[in-house]
This record gives structure tokens, C-alpha cells and sequence, in this order.
């Protein structure tokens, strides 16, 4: 066990180090500084809520819903919504209020309410969940200006004050249900991961964070739809951006590797994506489609294709899991339905254990992983904490009671969760 926790916090220090200019106190996009799911942070709370609220430092409401993660940044934590008006007859025929929230994070009081236009795209399939869809990228942030993706296909640049700076319509937009992915941020670059239905429409686009006006794109002809969110990595001193999408079916190049500088291809892989993204840790990228299907770890050093030289090993099937997984130290955690959580050995993929997590509000929410080795499966609903190793281990279940399915973040030893109808502060008491 001590030496897996000590595995563990090396890897979170090492992704670190490769995180480029994000501080380690901020949140500043979907699954964190690393995009991984790790965290910095030595003193999260490991018990909340409950009879007397443990550990819950303030609450706020929300005005509308979605299933965006909270980002932070210094004193501010921001949330992305969507509302109808309580008048709204038919949802399907009305394109809601796109909202950016910002908070103060010491109390929780409400600094600003942003309306950024919606774009074009009028939704009627609302199977995504709350907020119809509308509100499912979760923000980024480089700690100046605010980047937000909305499900009409529209996607601004807001600053700490909540003024709009940029907005751009995404067109086309022949997505698949809803967009899914998040902005992620490299360099002077704001990057959006657009697999469609028509997979003559899929791309990759690259707008300049200050302007919005766009640096590249990278067309995807081949790649069907997907949900994911691309990951940066660092492999032999050079950034790769991984891309999952394969409209859930198998493909030659369901993952692919491109430069994040330009967007040319470097190395793809056979398998199937959608839903989760990546995890990356030692050594080997983990993929699967978060829909059902085999999962796959590949070394990330190859070129070109990679399928028949660079697969480390494949699981058969794994069930349906939107949530993304994560590698801490030497095992692959991936939780899934039935309320499953699998570990695997990262450098073999032999079975570690599977063990239930009985009555886990939601598998869409993306873990978090901190330096002893804690593994936050969080979410304003039942949550549960797990002790990284070979021994399966709860720390602790906790319930808020709120249930919704964004992912946690974590900053300054405090977890914001977004449920659906507040955003919760979990924190020790100073």
C-alpha cells in the first residue's frame, strides 16, 4: 500500500510538472490543471454532509441546470446553465437562456450572471439530461478570460467581470444529440473537439483565446460522432492532444494523436469512443467508449499506426460508463454500471478487483485523484471516497441529496459540486 500511494504522488507531481502555467490551488477546466483528474490539493475534506452538514462551508442556488463541471479560479468559481422561463410551454421548440455563473468562494454570493446569445442550433432530443443538453461543456479558464461551449453550438470568451469578448457560432453543427466535449486551452489557443453525425462535417477547430478568431483547423472526414474531451500530454518532451470518437462502433483510429500547435496528425489507434475520455499514466494511455466495449491501453511513443505495435493490452468489454477513467500509480480505475468499480494493473490489464459502490448516484461524474492516493468518485448526490491500491478500500460515503452528474473540482482543500439545484462548498473549518 505504501508504496502504491507513494506511485501515486509521484505521478500527480510529474503531471504537474507537465501542466504548463495552470497553479496547482486552480481548477481551471474539465478535469483540472492536467485535464486527468489529478489534484495538488493534501487536505480535502474526505467526510460531508449528512444530519449536521459536515464539512459543508456554504451553499448557493443555481439559476437554471446543466451537467457542466464547476471551474475555479483564485476567488471565483464559474458554472455554466441553461434556463426556459417557468412560461415555456414546449422546451423543444424554445432555445433556453445560456448562463455563466460566477460565485465568490468564500461565501458563495452570487458576483455575476452573463447571458451569452445562443447560436442556431435548435435541440429536441433532451436524453442528455439536465439543462436539455444545452449546458454540458464545462468552461476553461487561463485566469483572464473564461471560455464557454454551449449545446446551440455557439462558443464566447467571457472576462472576470462578466463581459462577453468574443462569440463565435460553430458551424457546421450536425453533432450528435448535443456537444458534449469541453474548450480545452494551449498555448495563445482556445481548442474545441467537434465529431459529428455526418462525419464529413467532424473537425478539429483552434480559435486565439484573446480574439476568437481562428488559428487552424484540422478536418476529421472518418470520425464519427463523440463526447469526449481531449487530453494534452507530454511524451518525449513534445505535447500530443488525444482525440476519441468513433460514433460508439469500432474503428481504425478511434484515438487519435495530433499536434496541438497546428493540429497535424502524429499516430492513431484502432478501438471505439464516445463518452469518456482518456487517462494517461504510467506509461500507457487508457481509452475506451464509454458506451460499452473493449477498452485499450496503448503506448503513446509510436507514429503513424499504432494498432498492431504500440497496444499494451485490451479488456473485452467493458459495460457503459460516461464518467472518465483514471490511472493513479500502477492501476487503471474505471467505474461503470452497474455501480462497478474496476482496477486493473496499468502495465498488464489483469483484473485487480471489481467491486460495487452500492447506490452511487451517477457514473457520468470523472473522478478525482490526490497525492495520498484518495480517490474522489464525488457529485452533489451519494458519493463515495476510495484509498488507491491492490485492496479495495471506501473511505467514506457521503450524500448531499442533490444528484446531478458533473464532475468535482478541487482548490484551496475544498470540493465544489454542482447539483441540480445548488453549487455546494465541501471544506474543513478554519
Amino acid at each position: 500500500m505504501i508504496r502504491s500511494i507513494a506511485i501515486v504522488s509521484f505521478t500527480v507531481a510529474l503531471l504537474f510538472g507537465l501542466a504548463g502555467t495552470c497553479l496547482a490551488e486552480n481548477w481551471p477546466g474539465f478535469r483540472g490543471p492536467t485535464g486527468l483528474g489529478y489534484t495538488q490539493e493534501k487536505n480535502l475534506p474526505l467526510e460531508w454532509g449528512g444530519p449536521g452538514g459536515k464539512n459543508v462551508l456554504w451553499t448557493a442556488p443555481l439559476v437554471g441546470d446543466g451537467h457542466a463541471s464547476p471551474v475555479v479560479w483564485g476567488n471565483r468559481v464559474f458554472v455554466c446553465t441553461a434556463y426556459w422561463p417557468p412560461d415555456t410551454r414546449d422546451r423543444a421548440k424554445v432555445i433556453p437562456q445560456h448562463h455563466v455563473l460566477c460565485y465568490s468562494t468564500r461565501n458563495g454570493s452570487l458576483l455575476w450572471d452573463t447571458q451569452v446569445p445562443p447560436g442556431p442550433w435548435l435541440r429536441t432530443d433532451f436524453r442528455s439530461g439536465p439543462g436539455g443538453g444545452y449546458a454540458g461543456p464545462t468552461p476553461a479558464t487561463d485566469g483572464k478570460l473564461l471560455y464557454c461551449a454551449f449545446g446551440s453550438s455557439v462558443i464566447a470568451a467571457v472576462d472576470f467581470e462578466g463581459k462577453i469578448v468574443w462569440r463565435k457560432i460553430i458551424t457546421p453543427y450536425t453533432f450528435d444529440v448535443t456537444i458534449g466535449g469541453s474548450p480545452l486551452l494551449f498555448g495563445n489557443s482556445v481548442i474545441l473537439f467537434c465529431p459529428m453525425a455526418k462525419a464529413q462535417d467532424s473537425r478539429v477547430v483552434a480559435w486565439d483565446k484573446q480574439t476568437g478568431q481562428t488559428l487552424w483547423e484540422h478536418a476529421m472526414p472518418g470520425t464519427l460522432f463523440g463526447h469526449s474531451t481531449p487530453i494534452i500530454i507530454q511524451v518525449n518532451d513534445r505535447p500530443q492532444m488525444l482525440v476519441l470518437a468513433s460514433g460508439i462502433k469500432q474503428s481504425a483510429d478511434a484515438l487519435t494523436a495530433l499536434d496541438p500547435v497546428d493540429g497535424h496528425r502524429l499516430w492513431w489507434c484502432r478501438g471505439a469512443g464516445d463518452a469518456a475520455s482518456p487517462a494517461y499514466g504510467d506509461g500507457i494511455v487508457y481509452f475506451d467508449c464509454g458506451r460499452g466495449g473493449p477498452g485499450i491501453a496503448v503506448d503513446p511513443t509510436g507514429a503513424g499506426d499504432v494498432s498492431k505495435t504500440h497496444i499494451k493490452w485490451t479488456i473485452r468489454q467493458v459495460p457503459e460508463g460516461i464518467g472518465s477513467p483514471i490511472i493513479a500509480g500502477p492501476y487503471v480505475y474505471r467505474l461503470h454500471v452497474p455501480e462497478i468499480l474496476r482496477c486493473w494493473e496499468a502495465a498488464t490489464g489483469k483484473l485487480v478487483y471489481a467491486k460495487r459502490l452500492e447506490g452511487i448516484t451517477t457514473t457520468w461524474a470523472s473522478p478525482i485523484a490526490d497525492p495520498q492516493g484518495h480517490l474522489f468518485f464525488a457529485s452533489a448526490g451519494k458519493s463515495f471516497v476510495i484509498q488507491a491500491g491492490s485492496e479495495f478500500k471506501i473511505l467514506s460515503i457521503n450524500d448531499l441529496g442533490d444528484a446531478n452528474h458533473p464532475s468535482a473540482a478541487a482548490s484551496e482543500g475544498r470540493l465544489y459540486l454542482v447539483g441540480a439545484k445548488k453549487v455546494w462548498c465541501i471544506g474543513k473549518p478554519q
